[in-house]
């Protein structure tokens, strides 16, 4: 089956500080660097390293037509990625000493979705196909909406967490795959255990995927529940780490890798993400690091 990823893409302005800046305060950087970025971008790159069958649907501006062929080149089809007149969508990332960051976006082309971009896109699609939705697009909502009638697996990891979430029609999802910060925010819940109890019981119908950083993932599908623990490594930049374990994750589960084994091996590859600088750039190669 291949995945069909609706997704943002950036340019990524990284800064290494020591801190992240304080209000009034003028901090200045210790390095600087340009990478290719966005959720979307970066997800699917991360699945065409996975070695999944990946199709984007995206916007950018002229200035990000660099973006795109540094996809092609990753194996991702782009026949859907569509150049716009407005900006390329960028983030400006402070990244401090522990290997944090601190993130933030300026929608740009990615926030220019219409409905004939959704229906097109759609008509690719086959029944089996994983649709895989971020929020740093607009029309969430209506991409939802969109694939209700078709026979698809439908996977939404709602970052950046906004308000506008909770009025999206979730119990369309499928899978939601979210962190601590998510999870709090579409549960009222804030302990892992009882952010994934209070999500079985809003969205019966849907698995949860919940990324827990240093302490690892939980996975919760009606009275299954699964715990895979972290990797112990030196984090030096944790920017693509939630992105790579998503492809991954995708990946091996559009090949009918069971659950556990999907985990795992997500697991594994973010944990060799979070030791290399950048997004994109961080992103481990599956015949690599195998």
């Amino acid at each position: 089956m291949k995945i069909i990823n609706f997704g943002s893409i950036n340019i990524d302005h990284v800064y290494s500080v020591d801190h992240f800046v304080r209000p009034g305060e003028t901090l200045s950087s210790k390095d600087y660097a340009v990478f290719s970025g966005g959720k979307g971008a970066n997800q699917s790159i991360a699945l065409a390293r996975a070695n999944a069958d990946v199709v984007h649907v995206g916007k950018i501006g002229l200035d990000g037509i660099w973006l795109q062929e540094k996809m092609e080149k990753e194996g991702i089809d782009t026949h859907l990625v569509k150049i716009v007149k407005a900006p390329t969508g960028h983030a400006v990332i402070q990244v401090n000493s522990e290997g944090e960051n601190a993130i933030i976006i300026h929608g740009g082309a990615n926030e220019t979705f219409k409905s004939a971009d959704i229906k097109k896109a759609l008509k690719t699609a086959e029944a089996g196909d994983i649709v895989l939705l971020q929020n740093e697009i607009n029309a969430v909502d209506k991409i939802l909406k969109h694939t209700k009638d078709k026979d698809l697996k439908v996977v939404f990891n709602p970052a950046p967490m906004t308000d506008a979430v909770k009025e999206y029609p979730l119990e369309l999802v499928d899978i939601f795959i979210i962190n601590e910060t998510e999870g709090e925010a579409l549960s009222g819940e804030s302990k892992p255990e009882k952010i994934i109890k209070a999500m079985g019981k809003l969205y019966p119908k849907s698995a949860v995927v919940l990324t827990l950083g240093k302490k690892g993932v939980l996975y919760s599908e009606g009275k299954t529940v699964i715990k895979v623990d972290a990797l112990k490594v030196k984090a030096v930049d944790t920017t693509g780490a939630g992105d790579t374990f998503i492809g991954y994750f995708l990946a091996e589960l559009s090949r009918g890798i069971k659950i556990e084994k999907c985990l795992k091996a997500a697991v594994k590859a973010a944990s060799i993400c979070v030791t290399r600088k950048g997004a994109a750039d961080s992103i481990p190669r599956l015949e690599v690091y195998i």
